[in-house]
């Protein structure tokens, strides 16, 4: 008797992309797609109906984020296998899946023969993370943690405000703000305003 297939369900909002992995996935043997969904809504309706062995699941979506969607799932099933299959390689990002459950995180330049063996893992109960991405991790690893009245001001700098705008919207003072910025810079390593708006998001700390 040969053993059952690993059932997927995709989460991504690009029907291309869905439509890839499926192909990827039904091309393996041991694997078939029962489900897709476009949003993180659909994403826990879709795995409530077919509890799938292995999500994978977009970070960026329509509705919540995969991030967001992948709590909903593991509240009601505490065992979901979840991989994060995505484009952003920002080691907060990483840091956010895995502290909220993922099994595994994927970049979407992955190599059809790699995510299906990472599917094969994780399946099996272990956690797959590439090299390059775990890397970026442990570069960060040490870092001293942003508070969250400097992630405000991180926002409002990607906004583009001033001193004297961000001081008025947080009803803080002026000289306060630049403390702030001047902080920010120096966890980030960043010369200029603008150059902590590009690592923030690069890092995943901000969403523009």
């Amino acid at each position: 008797m040969s053993a059952a297939k690993i059932r997927l369900l995709s989460v991504d909002d690009h029907p291309l992309l869905r439509e890839g992995i499926a192909a990827i996935v039904n091309s393996a043997p041991d694997m078939t797609m029962v489900a897709q969904a476009s949003s993180g809504q659909d994403a826990i309706q879709a795995f409530r109906v077919h509890q799938p062995d292995v999500t994978l699941m977009d970070l960026r979506l329509p509705d919540i984020s995969g991030i967001d969607a992948l709590i909903a799932i593991r509240e009601q099933s505490p065992n979901a296998r979840i991989v994060m299959l995505t484009t952003f390689e920002g080691d907060v990002d990483v840091v956010r899946a895995l502290a909220a459950g993922a099994r595994g995180y994927l970049l979407k330049n992955t190599k059809s023969a790699d995510l299906l063996e990472a599917i094969r893992a994780v399946h099996a109960g272990k956690k797959r993370i590439p090299s390059d991405v775990a890397a970026n991790l442990a570069e960060h690893v040490a870092d001293e943690a942003l508070t969250e009245r400097e992630l405000d001001v991180i926002q409002h700098l990607a906004g583009g405000n001033r001193n004297r705008d961000i001081a008025e919207r947080l009803r803080i003072s002026e000289e306060t703000v630049k403390v702030h910025v001047r902080h920010i810079m120096e966890k980030l390593g960043a010369s200029d305003r603008t150059q902590v708006v590009a690592i923030a998001v690069r890092r995943g700390i901000i969403q523009l």
